[in-house]
Formats: structure tokens, sequence, C-alpha cells
């Protein structure tokens, strides 16, 4: 799925890893059309680094796991260290340049370094209450993995946070769920949303807004 001089670049960039990531891929390939794409990319990408292993789980045959895991829809990526969930999911092909998005995921729960400020942290920390994040990409904006990594970065550092990449022509229906008509878009808790990738303060600041409203 990869060449290899993307595979370079996804080498020397995954050399800063300190410890291990487990790549989990759920699919169901006779049943789902991206699914064997979704799944010989994360191959590629587990190739890259000896800190990278790999799970692969068929979704129906294997649904316990996938209830384990929060899975709901193929195909997904959860991307988790060797003893903790922080809640960071794929689903959908993370291509084009979402590719860098599931590297800094990566990268983000091998080094357990969010790089948030200091200003969000301390934000964080008043939530007492589970959000969810989706957020609506396509393989072609160069925008999309700013919100995408931003909201993968909340995960780890509050653990009422969760947060998916949902490739929206993938999931139509969610798209039109969610009436995506531009991305990104962030969708939280099914009802609340943000479009564009606005700045790290304002997009803390609406999750406290919606926190604080209850």
């Amino acid at each position: 799925m990869i060449n290899e001089n993307t595979a370079k670049k996804g080498r020397e960039y995954l050399s800063a890893l300190s410890g291990t990531v487990r790549l989990v891929v759920f699919t169901q390939e006779d049943e789902c059309m991206y699914c064997e794409h979704n799944r010989e990319l994360a191959q590629d990408v587990a190739a890259l680094s000896d800190l990278i292993t790999l799970e692969v789980y068929d979704f129906m045959k294997e649904k316990d796991i996938a209830d384990k895991y929060g899975i709901d829809k193929i195909p997904a990526i959860a991307v988790v260290s060797e003893y903790e969930d922080h809640g960071m999911r794929f689903y959908g092909i993370p291509s084009g340049y979402e590719f860098t998005s599931l590297l800094e995921a990566i990268r983000i729960v091998s080094t357990q370094d969010h790089g948030l400020s200091p200003e969000t942290v301390k934000k964080l920390e008043e939530i007492d209450r589970d959000v969810h994040i989706q957020v609506f990409v396509t393989p072609t904006c160069p925008y999309c993995p700013r919100s995408v990594v931003l909201a993968h970065k909340l995960t780890l550092a509050s653990d009422h946070i969760r947060a998916d990449m949902v490739e929206a022509m993938e999931f139509p229906h969610l798209a039109n769920k969610y009436s995506v008509m531009g991305v990104p878009r962030s969708v939280f808790n099914e009802k609340d949303f943000i479009e564009g990738a606005i700045p790290e303060p304002h997009y803390v600041d609406k999750i406290m807004e919606i926190v604080k409203r209850g």
C-alpha cells in the first residue's frame, strides 16, 4: 500500500518511538469494500518499526473483541499501547493526508507525550463526563489531519475523551446523518460540531462548553 519513499519517511518519523504500540484492525473482507486495503496499510505500517505490533480480527466472527474495543463499523483501526487503550480510532482507510494522522497517533501512544499546552491540560482536568469526538475527513483534505491529531491528543490527556477519525466517503450514511458538507467537521456527543481546523484553545473551549452544559 505504501511505496518505498513513503516507507523511508515513515521509518524516520517512527524512529522516535519508545514504547510498544498495537494496531488492532477489524475487518470482514468478503463483505467490506475497503477492509482489505485497510488491513494491508496497517500491515505496511507495522513493518516500519519493531515497536509496532499488528492484530487482525474478523468484525463478525470475533464480535466479542470488537465490542471490547467499542468498534461498531469497519474498516477500523484501534491504536493502543501495550497496556492501555486511550480511545484513538480510525474508521476508514487513513490514506492520503490522513496517513500522517496514523503515524502521529502511533507516536503519541508510544511516547505518551500529547504535547498539549498546560492551559489545555488544566481545563481538561475539569471534565467529569464522557465526550465522544468524531472527526470527519477525506484523504485529499490537507487541513483534516490537524483536527484528527488534536482530537487524538485529547484522548491521551483525558480519560473521559475518545476520538475517531471517520472517512466521510466510506461512511456516507454517517456523513449524511451529521450533515457533513465540508471537512474537517468535528462532531461532539452526536449533536454539537465544529467546522474547520481551528486552534487548540478554541477547540477545547467548545468541549468545555459542551461539558458544562451537560
